[in-house]
């Protein structure tokens, strides 16, 4: 028997987003480095609290993978899982990137998105999903029978080798469920599988956070391009993403201060 949905978190539990507060740091803002992400490949960037950053198309259609984690301890990262449950199956201005248990609470918060307008299309289909994981050697060797090195899992694995100078086995254990930035998706209308579609993002399109604690961000430039056609191979036509990091005007702040971790007391019952 058909009964009614029941949201399982409600929004207006949430801790208000003061959007005021948003506005006034980004009227304002200086550039203070940024970081250029070639073809199927990479890179990490800093992002100290309080500063934003954004992710922009530079030169043509092209999805990346984004990968974040509390810059002082990589076993706090992004939650896609519960972020979706939060907010929904693509995030936009106004949402929030959580981080993993237990720390839960806000990596990041979206304050602008030039593809906000795309909305849901006829096929069902949004921008920024939070559903799907990250291209990687693994399902591509099941399903293809061959090694691929230059999928995002690969790539964001070489990011933190390089980055932080990581062993390749402790790396690749960071790595972890991705926001797929510019990237069109959506589930079917029959079968209810994934589905990709060219996305939409055109060079100066970009989406931009404000960083809620001191982050270590990574992001691959998708092996799929645009991800209208292929995945995980070389042959889509793929380009570059530029990371911005801005900070913001003296004085704009006054008195935020970074996320605190959740509060919940961590003893799960074993009280004595």
């Amino acid at each position: 028997m058909s009964r009614k949905p029941i949201i399982c978190y409600s929004v207006d539990q949430l801790p208000p987003v003061d959007t005021d507060f948003y506005n006034k740091v980004r009227t304002n803002m200086t550039k203070v480095d940024e970081v250029l992400i070639p073809p199927r490949d990479a890179k990490t960037f800093e992002v100290p609290a309080g500063h934003v950053f954004r992710l922009v198309s530079v030169e043509g259609p092209q999805v990346g993978d984004l990968n974040l984690w509390n810059q002082h301890d990589l076993s706090e990262r992004f939650f896609s899982g519960k972020t979706r449950q939060l907010h929904a199956s693509h995030v936009t201005t106004g949402d929030r990137l959580w981080s993993s248990l237990p720390g839960l609470r806000p990596l990041a918060t979206i304050t602008h998105d030039t593809l906000e307008w795309y909305g849901w299309d006829e096929d069902g289909a949004g921008i920024h999903d939070v559903i799907g994981t990250r291209c990687d050697p693994y399902t591509n060797y099941m399903l293809n029978g061959v090694d691929y090195h230059y999928c995002c899992h690969s790539n964001l694995t070489r990011s933190l080798v390089e980055g932080r100078n990581l062993p390749l086995e402790e790396a690749e254990l960071h790595v972890h469920d991705v926001l797929n930035v510019f990237m069109c998706t959506g589930f079917t209308k029959d079968t209810h599988q994934y589905f990709m579609k060219a996305s939409p993002v055109k060079p100066g399109d970009f989406i931009e956070f404000f960083a809620e604690i001191d982050l270590l961000g990574s992001m691959s430039t998708c092996p799929g391009g645009d991800c209208g056609s292929s995945h995980s191979d070389d042959d889509a036509a793929c380009f570059p993403l530029l990371v911005e990091i801005y900070k913001p005007d003296e004085g704009v702040l006054g008195d935020w201060k970074p996320a605190e971790r959740n509060a919940y007391s961590g003893t799960h019952g074993l009280e004595k």
